[in-house]
């Protein structure tokens, strides 16, 4: 028993005596990185040298923030892979790669030159030391005669000037450095911060019979990285097609760079001020008003009033003769790839993106499409008109909801969000408010009543909509208001009239579809009343 146990101990050892002499560094650059909205699939490939037994390949300096779950290591090559591990080296740092060792390195060397100038400084010092004191023994006990004095103090004044300015400049010239010097450690700073990270490492067991020559590629997902859509929507005029420029804004804080890859997008896994306002149904119900509290509670606040909505200050246009003899520049070239349930986008470019968490733009799309363009307003909320436009088959640009920077006839309109959750076959998309579709709401106080009929009390009101075109063109616009629903057996609502407008009686709103001419003006009326107990509050403004 104890012969077996010392032949196995002899094994064991020689195991890993043959394991850590066949251990083997490769080298495997970044090929290509799949970004996903909250992730991104790094994959590597590398080629290396095998003698014949079993060899451990290690790839180092990789990220801390890899799942170890999705390591893939694929070989190509007359050996096999036995297994494959992962781990953190916590005892080389990702301040050990190239790039900022190169950093340390300049670094290093500017400390140095810093020192040599210091001690130059030193021996200057001495040197101004050493004249100051001869020129008081010189003085106090040797006899001069005039011109031999002028002689000394000309020497003297020569060599100090001499001294003190070239300490000037080695002060100044160590100044320059510790600027270098600091800007070189905010350099590292910024990539990296202060925290020391690991080293992520992958070690791949292989066995070949015979020596030979393979291959090996690596992919992995790391966290920290991403990307997430935005757009630019164009529209010269309302006679021409939209342009949608679909963008993706790219960022990575993995603590490795990803220099010169190529890049593919997948899709797999705001307060906006081109919104068009939404109408809500309007419930009204008997007013209790709340008791009076006894106690005065001191330092209430007051309820603050609403604050009007900033309007969008004008912008100069733009001189469309000069633009008109250049062609716009050509984006970047993208390979699209519809899958079963996932969109990818494949970069042909080269980009090189660093972990410092700033995102990147890149254009992954440009579509022209044609749209139906329809104004739409809502004036109980808003006096503005807003441009949309209907662009089917909208399924097919495999968009994402994202933000939207939105530019009508060559100028900047405003913000807005694509909102691609709908189970529409038409995407209506808003371009902001239009300044030459003026719309007004007011009430008409001659048809607002207030009246008693026994036990009930009925309330009128009564309201003027106005509707201008101050454009060249015809335009279509949909108007949309409402009146108040009943959530009470109590509450009578009855639409009085309503200028053919299309009424929904479940949700309370009215639509007027409307084609109004160039420097016309159109008038819709409309009235409605509500009858309820008179011994009841109702709050209808």
């Amino acid at each position: 028993m104890k012969k077996l146990l010392i032949i196995t101990t002899l094994i064991m050892t020689q195991a890993l005596n043959v394991s850590a002499d066949n251990e083997k560094d490769i080298k495997a650059v970044i090929k290509n990185v799949t970004v996903f909205p909250d992730r991104a699939q790094v994959n590597h490939e590398g080629s290396f040298d095998l003698t014949a037994g079993t060899s451990i390949l290690k790839l180092g300096s990789l990220s801390p923030y890899i799942d170890p779950g999705s390591i893939q290591a694929k070989g190509f090559g007359d050996f096999t892979i036995l297994s494959v591990n992962h781990r953190n080296n916590y005892l080389e740092n990702l301040e050990a790669i190239p790039e900022v060792k190169t950093i340390r390195s300049q670094i290093e060397s500017l400390q140095l030159k810093v020192e040599d100038e210091k001690a130059a400084i030193s021996v200057l010092n001495e040197k101004e030391a050493f004249l100051v004191a001869n020129r008081a023994i010189l003085v106090k006990e040797t006899t001069f005669s005039v011109e031999q004095l002028k002689t000394v103090m000309e020497l003297y004044t020569n060599n100090m000037e001499q001294v003190r300015t070239t300490v000037l400049k080695k002060t100044r010239l160590i100044k320059d450095y510790e600027k270098q010097i600091e800007s070189l450690q905010k350099q590292i700073s910024e990539k990296f911060g202060k925290q020391q990270l690991p080293s992520g490492e992958i070690s791949v067991t292989v066995s070949a019979e015979k020596p030979v020559s393979g291959k090996l590629t690596f992919s992995y997902v790391v966290n920290n990285a991403g990307w997430y859509p935005s757009y630019d929507i164009r529209v010269d005029n309302i006679a021409k097609p939209v342009t949608i420029y679909y963008k993706a804004n790219v960022f990575q804080n993995t603590g490795v760079a990803w220099k010169d890859v190529k890049l593919s997008f997948s899709n797999a896994t705001p307060w906006m001020s081109g919104d068009i306002p939404v109408l809500y149904p309007w419930f009204i119900d008997y007013y209790n008003p709340a008791p009076e509290p006894r106690i005065m509670i001191r330092g209430a606040r007051s309820v603050a009033k609403g604050e009007e909505a900033p309007k969008l200050n004008e912008t100069a246009m733009v001189a469309q003769e000069a633009l008109d003899q250049y062609e716009e520049a050509v984006p970047v070239a993208i390979e699209k790839t519809v899958g079963e349930t996932t969109v990818s986008f494949d970069v042909a470019a080269p980009y090189t993106i660093e972990p410092d968490g700033k995102v990147q733009t890149i254009e992954i799309q440009r579509t022209t499409t044609p749209a139906e363009y329809k104004y739409v307003t809502v004036p109980k909320l808003s006096p503005l008109a807003y441009l949309t436009a209907n662009i089917s088959g909208w399924a097919e640009q495999n968009l994402i909801g994202g933000e939207a920077t939105l530019y009508f006839e060559n100028t900047f309109v405003g913000k807005s969000f694509l909102n691609v959750n709908q189970l529409k076959d038409t995407l209506t998309v808003s371009l902001g408010n239009d300044n030459s579709i003026l719309v007004k709401r007011e009430k008409r106080k001659d048809f607002t009543s207030r009246r008693t009929f026994g036990s009930n009390l009925t309330e009128t009101y009564s309201f003027l909509i106005t509707v201008r075109n101050n454009k060249s063109a015809q335009i279509r616009i949909t108007v949309n208001d409402q009146i108040p629903l009943s959530s009470n057996s109590g509450i009578e609502v009855e639409a009085e009239e309503l200028s053919e407008g299309n009424y929904n009686r479940q949700t309370g709103e009215i639509k007027w579809d409307l084609e109004i001419k160039p420097q016309e003006t159109r008038e819709i009326i409309l009235t409605y009343s509500v009858k309820y107990p008179k011994d009841k509050t109702i709050i209808l403004e």
